[in-house]
């Protein structure tokens, strides 16, 4: 079968962060995005101030044994004995995940305790523990606080009140990064970090094809990361980036972070950006795109991606990429590709496609890949398709590890379209 993607035939198989509200942004950002950091600063009586802390925005399942986050989580609150507040709020069973997360910050020499700040913990009253002065204080005096991964959504009900301003942990939390104190927080711990989260969100490939529902989907985060800036989490391993651009475009976002599993976004005072741990991060640049929906149905063009690999460094206030200490130059015009012909993925949102296909785009001696989205393959009723054209263009630089089969990649374009297609799956 045949489709048409972007004006031509394609096998139907293949078919910044510079604009952060904060000093030093290069860039403003759009109306809807500063009106959620609008809204969440004016629900608290706390001033406006750049931090003077860290972040560490870990993308979910982080291992045990990753000691490049865990120690530079401890070393970021202060170093050995340094005291570290973990907050299990998010997590279905908070007593064994707190448990958990304080075991593995012991073991890599800190001196944590837990903050029964939960609306699943038995025996605590989650609405009392985050008013509570003598708790709050600890929070306050603390080197860092740690939020552990489950359901976002728990996180802004235990430590939002009501009427939208911030309890006094939550207000501790703040004054302790400022103070220059490190926050972290793994999958939902993540999410928070943006002005703006995920919340109740749809399977990504219904969010793509029925569009989301903001009032839904997504809701108001605790904003550590400033107002300029979204994150999602689990993002090359699930597919994410399908959910994320309708999002990003929905709330006015130019700039988002999408954090892969077992890896680390750290954000330090200066608005300097280090990926750590196992993967990576991918960067969604949205300066120069516009929504292109066909007969309603969403659609996207020109937008940026750029895959920062662990070891990389990112000036959030003016753009400059650093690559990693094992990637010393970038492939050249005139270097021999690894990959010749056609390249394409039928399942561009399964398991670390997207940055697959990029990977193989930039080191091979095509100048467009393609990819495609769909639904149940048994269907047969109409449905919309989604082709995603990545396109390497003049501004396109990729550097290749010396020592393994990775890449750290800037500024590869995405087209998405939606195609109208039919299926039938025959059976004999």
């Amino acid at each position: 079968m045949v489709i048409k993607f972007a004006g031509r035939a394609v096998p139907a198989i293949a078919a910044m962060a510079a604009c952060m509200l904060l000093p030093g942004a290069a860039f403003g950002v759009e109306a809807a995005a500063a009106a959620a950091a609008t809204a969440v600063a004016a629900a608290s009586s706390e001033p406006a101030a750049a931090p003077a802390g860290t972040l560490v925005i870990v993308g979910g399942a982080l291992r045990a044994d990753n000691a490049d986050v865990w120690s530079r989580i401890v070393a970021l609150s202060g170093g050995p004995g340094a005291r570290i507040a973990v907050l299990p709020t998010a997590a279905g069973n908070p007593a064994r995940s707190g448990e958990q997360i304080a075991a593995a910050l012991r073991r890599y020499g800190a001196d944590p305790f837990i903050a029964p700040i939960a609306p699943r913990m038995a025996g605590s009253d989650y609405r009392q523990a985050a008013e509570d002065a003598a708790l709050a204080q600890r929070i306050r005096e603390a080197g860092g606080v740690y939020f552990a991964g489950g359901d976002q959504g728990r996180i802004t009900q235990a430590l939002l009140r009501a009427d939208g301003s911030r309890t006094a942990a939550l207000k501790a939390m703040w004054d302790m990064y400022r103070r220059g104190g490190m926050v972290a927080g793994t999958s939902a711990g993540a999410a928070i970090m943006s002005t703006t989260m995920f919340d109740d969100a749809p399977p990504v490939w219904d969010a793509l094809r029925r569009g989301l529902q903001p009032e839904k989907s997504l809701s108001p985060g605790l904003g550590f990361i400033g107002g300029g800036v979204f994150i999602d989490q689990h993002f090359l391993i699930r597919g994410r980036l399908a959910r994320m651009v309708p999002a990003m475009m929905n709330k006015g976002y130019r700039v988002g972070f999408g954090v892969d599993e077992n890896s680390a976004l750290v954000v330090r005072q200066q608005r300097q950006a280090e990926v750590i741990g196992y993967k990576g991060v991918l960067m969604v640049d949205l300066s120069e795109a516009a929504a292109a929906p066909v007969a309603g149905a969403f659609g996207a063009r020109a937008v940026k991606l750029s895959y920062l690999d662990h070891g990389d460094q990112l000036d959030l206030a003016t753009g400059v990429h650093k690559p990693g200490p094992d990637k010393e130059a970038a492939i050249a015009a005139g270097d021999p590709p690894s990959n010749k012909g056609p390249l394409y993925s039928n399942d561009i949102l399964g398991n670390n496609a997207v940055l697959d296909l990029m990977e193989r785009l930039v080191d091979s001696d095509q100048q467009e890949a393609f990819g495609l989205a769909s639904g149940d393959p048994r269907s047969t009723a109409p449905e919309t398709a989604f082709g995603f054209r990545f396109t390497r263009t003049p501004q396109t630089l990729a550097y290749p590890s010396s020592t393994s089969s990775a890449y750290s990649i800037r500024d590869v374009r995405l087209d998405i379209v939606p195609l109208p297609m039919r299926r039938e799956l025959q059976t004999r």
